[in-house]
């Protein structure tokens, strides 16, 4: 279970750092449940869902092969 919290966890703080090169090379981002707000004028996006699909598709990619 902690293993898999840390790996979501990770995966989160790495696809909110490349997320504007992901969104404009693969069109990730626009997923229900990727987060936009706004806060004292600053854009602020957590891409939530993006985040737990990517992962799966990494688990699951792990586990076929």
């Amino acid at each position: 279970m902690i293993k898999w919290l840390l790996t979501t966890l990770l995966a989160l703080v790495v696809f909110t750092v490349a997320m504007p090169w992901i969104s404009r090379r693969l069109g990730i981002g626009n997923i229900p449940g990727d987060l936009r707000f706004r806060v004292r004028g600053r854009d602020y996006f957590v891409p939530l869902a993006s985040t737990l699909l990517l992962t799966f598709v990494a688990w699951l990619i792990t586990k076929l092969l």
